[in-house]
């Protein structure tokens, strides 16, 4: 799964000792090697290896919330013309 930047993860509970004990992550930036984090709640920011980030994902420490605009908006191919 590519990690773009604007990104937002939900923290589990058992992660948040880690993360200041806030429940959000928002990508700032990655380059492709470290990916530079806002914790929510103002709680603070860091970076990460790219590696470690796929591993806390892969390990459900960290779960994607889908951008509601893309939940909104059709997908392509199913837009509908009108004529």
């Amino acid at each position: 799964m590519p990690i773009e930047e604007g990104a937002k993860f939900q923290i589990s509970q058992g992660a948040q000792g880690f993360f200041n004990s806030a429940d959000l992550l928002t990508v700032i930036s990655n380059n492709g090697v470290t990916v530079q984090f806002t914790l929510g709640e103002g709680k603070g920011y860091g970076a990460m290896p790219v590696d470690h980030m796929n591993y806390l994902l892969k390990r459900s420490n960290l779960t994607k919330i889908q951008n509601k605009r893309a939940l909104l908006s059709p997908s392509e191919g199913t837009e509908e013309h009108i004529s």
